[in-house]
C-alpha cells in the first residue's frame, strides 16, 4: 500500500511541479493591447518597486488607455504615457525618485522616460526595439516584454509620429477580463 501511495505522490508531483514552476505572477504582469496584438510585459518589482507600483496604479485607473506613442525611433524605442501626446505631459501624481539598477537595456526592456533630472519619471515609459547600452544605469528599468514583441515592432515610427498608434487597452493581468 505504501508503494502505491508513494508512486501516486510521485506521479502527482510530476504533474504539479511544471505547472507551479511556470505559473505567471499575474499581479506583476501587464497586458498592453495594440492594433497589431497583445504585448505581455513582466514587471520587475525587484528592480524598481516604486515605479512598478506607479505603473500598476495608473494602469488600474485606465490612465494609459487611448494614449498615443508620441516618439517612436526606428531601431531604438517607442515612447508613450503622455496624455497630451506631446512628450511634455504626465499624470497628476508626483514624480518618482530614480531606481537605477544594473539591468541592461536590451530588446524588449521597458524603461521610464524622464527629463534631465534623474528624479523626474512620472508616467511616460519606453519599450526598446534593440539594445541600448548607453542607457544602462541612467534610466529606471521596470519591466520586459515576454510575448508580443512583433506587435511592438509594428508601432508606427516617427518623431513626432504622424497619425500615431495608441494603446488600445492596458491592464494588470490579475484584473484582466
Amino acid at each position: 500500500m505504501l508503494r502505491i501511495l508513494t508512486a501516486c505522490a510521485m506521479v502527482l508531483g510530476a504533474f504539479m511541479m511544471p505547472f507551479t514552476a511556470s505559473a505567471k505572477d499575474l499581479e506583476n504582469t501587464i497586458y498592453l493591447d495594440l492594433k497589431d496584438g497583445r504585448v505581455e510585459i513582466a514587471l520587475r518589482p525587484d528592480l524598481a518597486p516604486e515605479h512598478v507600483k506607479r505603473i500598476k496604479q495608473l494602469t488600474r485607473e485606465g490612465f494609459y488607455d487611448g494614449i498615443v506613442f508620441h516618439r517612436v525611433i526606428d531601431g531604438f524605442m517607442a515612447q508613450t504615457g503622455d496624455p497630451t501626446g506631446t512628450g511634455m505631459g504626465g499624470s497628476e501624481l508626483p514624480d518618482l525618485k530614480a531606481e537605477f539598477s544594473k539591468a541592461p537595456f536590451k530588446r524588449g526592456t521597458l524603461g521610464m522616460a524622464r527629463s534631465s533630472s534623474p528624479n523626474s519619471a512620472n508616467s511616460q515609459f519606453f519599450i526598446m526595439f534593440n539594445e541600448g547600452s548607453w542607457l544602462n544605469g541612467q534610466y529606471t528599468v521596470f519591466g520586459e516584454v515576454v510575448a508580443g514583441m512583433d506587435a511592438v515592432d509594428k508601432i508606427k515610427k516617427g518623431e513626432p509620429v504622424r497619425n500615431p498608434d495608441k494603446i488600445i487597452k492596458m491592464q494588470v493581468a490579475a484584473d484582466a477580463k
